[in-house]
């Protein structure tokens, strides 16, 4: 007989897949846990989404039907937002989603931050608003309590009140006054359309036991136009008050 007759067969044996992975491919096989599977997908991410902190797989178990393969659908979830421009991202043991690291720099842009005015801020504006033009002195007068230099310079960084002329009185204070973009950002066409006292009072900003002799007073029609005891600011004014760069002369 020839060697290819006798040679023998040597059998072996071809090791078996883990019982976790037979199931889990087992589980992918059936159509309806498939099924069930791709809607717990979209159900995790509308959670995620809508999360404004990392969502743990504590909270989506509670929130997924029961029997959810969480790992799987996390897994699956995960390379769907692989490519795109947000990416599914597992922080600690919780999952978020977060901008796809190589589009980092387009988030790397100024943004506007929001600063709430304190009390003393919103009085001293509402006074520079109704009684312009007016001074500090003449703001203070009217608070009864002495304003500092740091409110008003909070004032003039909102861009909502400016420096608008000098009065005519010993010392040359300082008169201020609103700007567009005061009347802008309060939603205003004019100055003489803030809100009198029964709208203070029907919005509950005045108190219902106002003295008898107390009276609004009503913006000038035309706040940028001088009154007759103001000057205008000079280019030495602006300088003074550190508004312009001083001029350099040749000597």
């Amino acid at each position: 007989m020839s060697e290819r007759a006798n040679a023998s067969v040597i059998p072996f044996k071809v090791e078996d897949e883990p019982e976790d992975e037979m199931a889990e491919q087992g589980s992918l096989e059936n159509p309806a846990e498939r099924l069930q599977l791709s809607e717990a997908v979209r159900m995790a991410e509308a959670i995620i989404f809508a999360s404004a902190e990392p969502v743990s797989e504590k909270q989506l178990a509670a929130r997924l039907p029961d029997g959810v393969n969480i790992a799987a659908a996390m897994a699956d979830l995960q390379e769907i937002y692989a490519k795109r421009g947000v990416n599914l991202v597992r922080v600690g043991e919780a999952w978020a989603f977060r901008t796809a690291g190589d589009l980092a720099f387009l988030m790397s842009r100024d943004s506007v931050q929001q600063r709430k005015l304190s009390r003393a801020a919103l009085e001293v504006l509402a006074i520079i608003a109704y009684h312009q033009p007016v001074t500090r002195a003449e703001i203070e007068d009217i608070r009864g309590v002495e304003t500092s230099k740091g409110t008003l310079d909070t004032l003039l960084e909102t861009e909502w009140v400016r420096m608008r002329g000098r009065r005519r009185t010993p010392g040359r204070p300082v008169t201020y006054g609103t700007t567009d973009a005061f009347l802008d950002h309060f939603a205003l066409e004019e100055i003489r359309d803030l809100p009198g006292m029964e709208e203070l009072k029907g919005a509950g900003l005045l108190s219902t036991r106002m003295p008898s002799n107390f009276s609004m007073p009503v913006p000038p029609a035309d706040p940028d136009a001088l009154t007759e005891d103001e000057d205008a600011l000079t280019d030495i004014d602006l300088e003074e008050l550190g508004l312009l760069t001083p001029r350099v002369t040749d000597e």
